[in-house]
């Protein structure tokens, strides 16, 4: 068994995902993430997560991909603020949104749209929208990583687009393919 997000998924997987990209955030956590989260080191970008898991991307057809920009086209284009640090159990550091609401509404709208795809395969009653800076390190190595990013936040910047990551590749790295854009409303 291998993992994506911090959960088991058969080493032969297909995975993809449905994602905010916050490339505002890479100055601060791109070198933590690269050392604390192994979807970094395997090109994934700093992002808030939407949907996972979705589709495997050998089902990503175009009638599914219009769904998923008819859901994402519903949430207006939003501004964003990471203004600080918090944990889930003693090995998952992350960066909170100072408004949680807008990612959540993108949370539900897509899940709606995919009810066989729940977040996170329903493991959570309650899907908290986060950027995940580490996990499954040493709890020393996540709090020196917490001190240096905390210096350097808040983070800022706006979200106009939901991403498509997929993992289907021999070389097993996550890549965007497709963009939606969010409401210009």
């Amino acid at each position: 068994m291998g993992s994506a997000y911090g959960h088991p998924v058969a080493e032969d997987s297909a995975l993809s995902g449905l994602v905010v990209l916050v490339p505002e955030a890479e100055p601060v956590v791109g070198r933590h993430r690269l050392l604390l989260d192994d979807n970094a080191a395997r090109g994934a970008p700093a992002h808030v997560t939407v949907l996972f898991p979705f589709a495997a991307p050998s089902a990503l057809d175009e009638p599914t991909l219009a769904r998923v920009a008819r859901a994402v086209g519903a949430v207006p284009a939003f501004d964003h603020a990471f203004t600080g640090t918090t944990w889930f159990g003693d090995d998952v550091l992350w960066l909170a949104p100072a408004d949680p609401a807008p990612f959540r509404e993108l949370t539900d709208r897509v899940s709606a749209a995919f009810p066989a795809h729940p977040p996170f395969e329903g493991r959570f009653a309650d899907v908290v929208p986060h950027l995940t800076v580490g996990h499954r390190r040493p709890r020393p190595l996540l709090e020196a990583a917490e001190r240096e990013v905390r210096a350097e936040l808040p983070v800022r910047g706006r979200a106009t687009e939901v991403a498509l990551l997929a993992r289907d590749t021999p070389d097993d790295r996550w890549a965007v393919r497709a963009t939606f854009p969010l409401s210009r409303r």
